[in-house]
């Protein structure tokens, strides 16, 4: 054999292991970006069950949750109620005097009983010896009396609150939204979600708890699109976008700044923020130094902001922030827009990570979102000032909105852009020089 030859391989079977009559590659259809567009119909998956036991596996709790393993903590969603059953095996009699089941919300600036605000406590009285108190139904004849006895069995469906009123500082209190789960090492604020169940017993006799942490995803979708960002995401064609336009107004003392942004200006995490640049100055050299990639310093920022009373004596300095950018834009010369000797237009996208937590307002937490533009990176080119030349507030959602996913219409060079990196100027200038500058 030679040693040159490419191996073979198993001929591609049909059925019955038969190979095909012919020596040809089987048919294959060709995936488009429309194909892509079209909403795809995955299947629901079973909830995992996650299994807690105590007491030498006498007392046994189950938790079905949306989190991919048992081996995670439960996850629920919005809307989803938290499901599992309650075993306790009483024998002849258990000296139980209640059982309560508490969940809760808390928001955790420190490591003291101070730094902490509940959002959320939700109690559920699940058994009581005193019958006149509230219980939860169960078919085992165990639970009726005034002792529980046997094998005692109690059903679990519970369902959490989309909203909880939190004072606003002046005396009143609005309802928010739950936020989501949020627990960052560089960030010193978080967001727990508990789930306790307490069993009390007699004062001679030890209480019983099995307490664990769950997460915790808010439904929030994007408002319907218009029209034509409709067309554009159905059809996988650049249909002109309604679109948000911010002026940096004078740059560098001879350019003008426009950054766009897609309208409605909320945007599901995993899929990408369109954006236009326009740069229009004298100097045709001027504006190929600034509608480089490296030069073009748009970002996603991300400002989370908390309230931690015991850091400072006076209570308007309580506040802490930390901003940060998490996600750039990439950018790439229009294909709807022709530039021209004195006026350079841009496409661009910031692709939004698919963990990114979402925007969120509680009183005393909040994750709030901006796009930026921040001056440009370009050599013998100062900023008038250091500050960001222009912004504007996004809402970052959980859930696609109704219709047709948007599809990225980065090119193929620019689909690998780190979230914070920069791409290599040499296939951007032979793109610009060779499609759109005119001469």
């Amino acid at each position: 054999m030679d040693a040159s030859a490419p191996p073979s391989y198993r001929r591609y079977s049909t059925r019955h292991g038969q190979a095909p009559a012919s020596n040809e590659l089987p048919p294959y259809s060709r995936r488009t970006r429309h194909s892509l567009a079209q909403p795809v119909q995955v299947a629901r998956r079973e909830p995992t069950e996650h299994v807690y036991k105590i007491n030498d596996g006498k007392i046994v709790l189950k938790i079905n949750s949306s989190a991919k393993s048992s081996k995670a903590l439960p996850t629920f969603f919005e809307k989803e109620h938290i499901t599992g059953q309650l075993e306790i095996a009483a024998g002849k009699g258990d000296s139980i005097q209640s059982i309560v089941i508490t969940i809760t919300g808390r928001v955790l600036t420190g490591s003291s009983s101070d730094d902490c605000f509940v959002f959320l406590n939700h109690v559920l009285p699940v058994w009581s010896k005193i019958q006149d108190l509230p219980r939860i139904p169960s078919d085992s004849e165990g639970t009726t009396g005034t002792k529980l006895q046997g094998d005692c069995v109690w059903p679990l469906s519970i369902a959490l609150p989309r909203t909880v009123e939190v004072p606003t500082g002046s005396g009143e209190s609005r309802f928010c939204r739950l936020p989501e789960t949020f627990l960052e090492r560089q960030t010193q604020v978080s967001v727990q979600y508990d789930f306790t169940l307490h069993i009390s017993r007699g004062k001679l006799r030890s209480d019983s708890q099995i307490k664990t942490a769950f997460g915790y995803v808010p439904s929030i979708r994007p408002g319907p699109s218009s029209l034509l960002r409709h067309l554009r995401t159905s059809k996988g064609v650049r249909f002109p976008t309604p679109r948000l336009i911010l002026r940096a107004g004078k740059f560098c003392g001879q350019c003008h700044v426009v950054l766009s942004i897609a309208q409605p200006l909320s945007f599901t995490r995993g899929t990408v923020i369109p954006c236009c640049l326009t740069i229009e100055g004298t100097d045709a050299a001027d504006l190929d130094s600034l509608c480089r990639p490296s030069t073009i310093a748009v970002t996603l920022r991300r400002r989370v902001r908390f309230y931690n009373k015991t850091t400072y004596a006076r209570s308007d300095v309580a506040w802490n922030e930390t901003v940060e950018d998490v996600g750039s834009a990439s950018w790439w010369p229009s294909r709807t827009v022709q530039s021209n000797t004195y006026t350079r237009e841009l496409e661009g996208e910031i692709q939004l990570p698919k963990d990114l937590r979402p925007s969120s307002d509680m009183g005393h937490f909040s994750i709030s979102y901006s796009v930026a533009l921040n001056p440009f990176e370009a050599a013998g080119f100062q900023p008038d000032s250091g500050a960001t030349l222009v912004s504007e507030p996004v809402e970052i959602a959980t859930m696609h909105a109704r219709g047709p996913r948007a599809t990225p219409f980065a090119p193929p060079s620019y689909d690998n852009c780190a979230v914070n990196g920069r791409h290599a100027d040499t296939h951007f200038q032979a793109s610009v020089h060779g499609q759109i500058m005119v001469a």
